[in-house]
């Protein structure tokens, strides 16, 4: 796509949360530089992937532009001499597949547009800054009262979602901020129910959903409009973050690391559980659920972009919970999020690894309760629990709310079908990428087993054993042939039959031989 054209209507195919795994396959010396050969795939599907060829000096480039995440990468260091030499290439290619390994398993920096660059050029060549702008300005053209203040540059996570600082012009103190982003895979609502469901969301009224000015849609992005608030979100109060800085600067390697009080916990968590529910009662899709999309208004969490499903947007943790089939409905995507978000909260850092069976200290027991119910390995086999089962639970059941706002949110019958449909379509899309990688587990699984030393070995012992059979059987049918041979030959000859069992024959000195009688005699028959 040209710069600065238009982006075609519908919906983006690509799930920007699949994946990229990098293996350099090898090397090639240039006259004064080294190319490396790497093969990038997406997902488990060896026909999706391509290969790139990228010099130490692009890696180099890479790593200098992702130091904002202030992350200590194991980039190999640069060598002026003998950098040509075979030895220091083999050991430098090592030293590159294992930073490769790196910024392909950290989940935010495996998701930032700087990776994505990197291994996949041709998927992510576009300036979406600059369409973004480009959707604006149009936008402006129509609603002459707003004002862009300023680009948000990089404060969120996706690539094709970008921020703006706004205003009113009749109103120049207050501050909102515009998101825009292009529709995603799994979008599925037709363009008319979009629209419609879209500038529904500004009608929404809920304590603990964050109230949306201004939205609309149309055949391939959204705009949204929202408060500004300085103070951030719920993942900004953990990391104790600046909401305007980028994203990878705000929650890559925060300073301190320290979870929230335990009365903190228990109400957001209360809060959250609470319109979670709210949105289940109401056929409403979210799945959405992370730390940086609740904002806080005083001592209260509030939900933001509840327009991210029905743009068809892939979920923050998708490639964690696509991993597990019992997590095959967006109300059990809710709660698996939550979980991720209560070990943020309590931990002041997400969990190393999904699933968690060993849960540091909390600040109590009941914490770890919910906790083991929804990330655990037994919870990922049994299923999530329902957000009812949670509200029940002595971590949240004796938090007072004290809010009298009335929720309200009317969505129309027929829209509440077409979100329906939608809701079983992502599902569908879900369970099937489940199924592809339990799939791909089990025969890499068989693989490694297979090529395991102990395998190996059986397979050894085996094959001698087989050896062995073959070479006896192949003996005995040798034998069998020599005495149906003797036997045959015997039939019309004067000299004695010989089997195992037969006693031995007679000598044959000084006797002549006719030339009938000069057979082989068996093997067998030799004691």
């Amino acid at each position: 796509m040209a710069f600065m054209e238009k982006p075609p209507a519908g919906k983006v195919l690509l799930d920007d949360t699949v994946p990229l795994t990098a293996q350099i396959e090898a090397s090639q010396s240039l006259h004064s530089h080294t190319e490396y050969i790497i093969r990038v795939q997406r997902g488990v599907s060896a026909e999706n992937s391509w290969q790139i060829v990228r010099r130490y000096s692009d890696f180099d480039l890479l790593n200098n532009s992702l130091q904002i995440s202030t992350l200590s990468l194991p980039l190999p260091p640069k060598k002026l001499i003998g950098n040509m030499e075979r030895e220091f290439i083999a050991e430098r290619q090592k030293g590159l597949q294992a930073y490769l390994d790196v910024i392909t398993t950290h989940h935010i920096l495996s998701n930032c547009e700087l990776v994505k660059k990197f291994l996949d050029p041709n998927s992510y060549s576009v300036n979406y800054t600059e369409i973004a702008l480009q959707h604006v300005s149009m936008f402006f053209r129509s609603e002459p009262k707003w004002e862009v203040v300023e680009p948000l540059k990089d404060i969120g996570w996706r690539i094709r979602k970008k921020y703006f600082l706004m205003k009113i012009k009749n109103q120049p103190k207050e501050r909102l901020m515009l998101s825009w982003a292009d529709l995603g895979p799994d979008k599925y609502l037709s363009d008319k129910d979009l629209q419609y469901a879209v500038k529904l969301l500004s009608s929404c009224s809920h304590p603990y959903i964050y109230k949306i000015t201004f939205a609309t849609a149309n055949e391939s992005s959204a705009l949204v409009i929202r408060p500004f608030s300085e103070k951030g979100t719920l993942k900004d109060l953990i990391y104790k973050a600046k909401p305007k800085d980028p994203f990878l600067k705000k929650y890559c390697n925060p300073k301190k690391i320290q979870g929230l009080e335990l009365q903190q916990i228990k109400t957001y968590g209360r809060q959250i559980l609470e319109v979670l529910k709210f949105l289940h009662e109401k056929g409403f899709p979210y799945g959405h659920l992370h730390s940086a999309n609740v904002m806080l208004d005083g001592d209260t969490c509030k939900l933001l972009d509840l327009e991210n499903s029905l743009l068809g947007l892939p979920s923050f943790y998708r490639s964690y919970f696509s991993q597990f089939r019992k997590i095959n409905t967006l109300e059990g995507v809710d709660v698996h999020c939550f979980g991720h978000l209560l070990y943020e909260m309590t931990y002041g850092r997400p969990p190393d690894m999904i699933p968690v069976d060993n849960f540091p200290p909390a600040p109590s027991v009941f914490v770890v309760s919910v906790l083991e119910s929804i990330l655990t390995c037994e919870a990922m086999k049994n299923g999530m629990p329902t957000v009812s089962r949670l509200l029940q639970m002595p971590l949240f059941s004796d938090v007072l709310l004290t809010s009298s706002e009335k929720p309200q949110f009317k969505i129309p019958t027929k829209l509440k079908e077409a979100l329906k449909t939608s809701k079983e379509c992502i599902e569908k899309r879900l369970t099937e990428d489940q199924k592809l990688i339990h799939q791909h587990r089990r025969l890499t699984r068989a693989q490694s087993h297979h090529g395991s030393e102990e395998e190996k070995k059986k397979r050894k012992i085996l094959a001698r054993k087989k050896s062995k059979r073959s070479a006896y059987e192949s003996g005995e049918e040798h034998s069998a042939k020599y005495s149906n041979s003797n036997n045959s030959a015997g039939s019309g000859a004067s000299s004695p039959l010989t089997s195992p069992s037969s006693p031995t024959p007679p000598s044959t000195a000084g006797i002549k031989f006719t030339a009938s009688d000069l057979l082989p005699i068996p093997f067998n028959t030799l004691s």
